[in-house]
């Protein structure tokens, strides 16, 4: 087959010393930020993308291979230890996981997280490896019409499903267009939003962006929160990071259950891999109920732990193949990685196929690469990756300050782009305190000038049409499955608030309810509330609590 001849090129590609040297590295700097509370893949990817740039293409993108499953491989570490997942993502498994370690399994709890994110992203990134040339074939069937249909569906549907609040998705969505939008207008040559300084004229870099409302942005909020914030127990990992042979058939089936919820949610704009995550742990829970396990909600479930691990990595592995396919990012990480392409003058989409093969299949490569690199890594060092938490956060936070000032400034040299992120940083943390989801504004940098550009050159064809929006069968396809969808979610939450109304009702009569994986209380995530929709991967920090539901 062509794909396979065609990835056997890429690994030859991959397999020198150098490149090798790039997807172990950017394997380490992934999982290393991963692991650190608060931060996880969509921060690792966004505090690495400036230190990139000095590479050529090809070792670039190996290298954010390992970052993207690194960052992945890392979150879930520091919430199986210390109940603060470093990502949204990781919830789920977070549930299970220290409840194991709790018990004195923390090393097994490890080694069924290591495994499961594994076997998710190879069968996930196999499908891709299979499947990406149908998804191109499909949008070089696409028109204008049906590119501005899809950036409104992912506008909408992940400004929807992200937040607790509707109203704040829009909102968010509206600061990133604004951000989008400052500089000279490319079709009429127009000056917009630059406050006539010359340096904005090329617009905001999407680094300066993406570094304020991820990583400054968390300082922030973090430095606001230091002495109020409860600090979680750590726990010990004493022995080695293996399963036995009954651990293995117990994990197994809920490794390949969780696959597969998490592999079509990778070509949904539905904010990351929360939803597979809690979908994949909902099924775990209501099969031990069956099943009559009593480890599962007390002493920790193995299968607790493995099914949200698979989802969360098959979601990350089918979202690469939507980016490079069509273009389109699924999840926060997926915008930054979308954002490095363009910084070296690449538009994912069927002509990345054609324009750059090479660079392509050399990166779905190097994901295999990266995967088998990190579950090596992350068995036999996970008890190394355990002594990270450890440090101070005052350092650690600090340490990253001095990062993204230094990586910004490195990249263009202009003090006018640290002003930006300071106000981008001030920006990000006014929205985690208010509890404003931070995905939309990063899809709505990326896609919006590509949304813009295609509704002009859409109308601009119809001579001002606009019925040509929705005269195609995939347009009304697209826009009918995104009315169904905001139906659901406006359910949902209007569902979600009655659940939570009825508990505290509860609370203040005195009656304790258990807990539902949908709605039950959830991990402190590293004294911040995640932002669900950042990676589903990038928290936003806003509050003492993690999200309420996995959506």
């Amino acid at each position: 087959m062509d794909q396979l001849s065609l990835l056997f090129e890429g690994f030859a590609a991959a397999l020198t010393p150098m490149n090798l040297l790039w997807v172990v590295l950017g394997a380490l700097l992934g999982t290393a930020v991963g692991v650190l509370p608060g931060l996880g893949s969509a921060m690792a990817v966004a505090l690495l993308l400036p230190i990139t740039f000095s590479l050529d293409p090809t070792a670039a993108f190996i290298m954010f291979a390992g970052v993207y499953f690194g960052g992945l491989f890392g979150d879930s570490t520091s919430g199986i230890l210390l109940n603060t997942p470093g990502n949204s993502s990781a919830i789920a498994a977070t549930f299970e996981g220290h409840r194991m370690a709790k018990d004195g399994r923390a090393a097994k709890a490890l080694a069924t997280a290591a495994i499961g994110a594994f076997v998710g992203g190879l069968i996930a990134t196999t499908l891709v490896v299979f499947f990406a040339p149908t998804l191109v074939k499909m949008a070089t069937a696409f028109g204008p019409a049906e590119y501005f249909a899809l950036a409104v569906f992912a506008f909408l549907a992940i400004s929807s499903v992200v937040s607790e609040s509707v109203v704040k998705g829009l909102a968010s969505l509206g600061i990133g267009l604004v951000l989008a939008m400052v500089g000279v207008d490319g079709p009429s040559g127009t000056v917009r939003y630059t406050l006539n300084i010359p340096q904005l004229f090329d617009g905001i870099s999407i680094v300066v962006i993406t570094v304020g409302l991820l990583a400054l942005g968390e300082v922030l909020h973090i430095a606001g929160r230091i002495h109020r914030d409860p600090v979680a127990q750590k726990i010990e990992t004493k022995g080695k990071v293996r399963l036995n042979g009954t651990d293995f058939r117990k994990a197994l089936p809920a490794w390949l259950r969780g696959t597969g919820f998490g592999v079509p949610f990778g070509i949904i704009p539905a904010g990351g891999s929360e939803v597979p995550t809690f979908l994949a742990y909902g099924t775990e829970k209501r099969l031990a109920k069956r099943r009559g396990d009593k480890e599962f909600g007390t002493t920790g479930s193995i299968r607790g732990v493995a099914a949200p691990e698979a989802a969360g990595n098959a979601t990350a592995g089918t979202a690469m193949g939507a980016l490079l396919a069509l273009g389109l990012p699924t999840s926060a990480t997926a915008a930054i990685m979308l954002a490095a392409f363009q910084q070296y003058g690449m538009q994912p989409g069927p002509l990345l196929f054609e324009r750059s093969g090479e660079l392509v299949w050399t990166l779905l490569a190097s994901l295999f690469i990266g995967l088998v690199v990190l579950v090596i890594m992350n068995v036999q060092f996970a008890v190394l990756w355990a002594k990270l938490l450890y440090i101070p956060r005052h350092y650690l936070y600090a340490g990253i300050t001095v990062l993204s000032v230094l990586g910004v400034y490195a990249i263009s040299s202009a003090t006018l782009d640290l002003w930006v992120l300071l106000l981008v940083g001030l920006l990000g943390f006014v929205m985690r305190r208010y509890q404003f989801p931070l995905a939309p504004v990063l899809i709505a940098v990326v896609l919006g000038p590509l949304a813009e550009t295609e509704l002009r050159r859409a109308l601009t064809v119809a001579e001002g049409d606009a019925s040509i929006l929705v005269s195609s069968p995939m347009t009304i396809i697209l826009y009918s499955v995104l009315a169904i969808a905001l139906v659901v979610s406006a359910v949902q939450h209007i569902r979600h608030r009655r659940e939570r109304r009825e508990e505290a009702l509860a609370a203040a009569n005195g009656v304790v309810r258990e807990p539902e994986p949908e709605t039950g209380v959830q991990p402190v995530m590293a004294g911040s509330r995640a932002d669900s929709g950042a990676d589903s991967n990038a928290s936003s920090g806003t509050g003492s609590s993690a999200p309420d539901d996995g959506r």
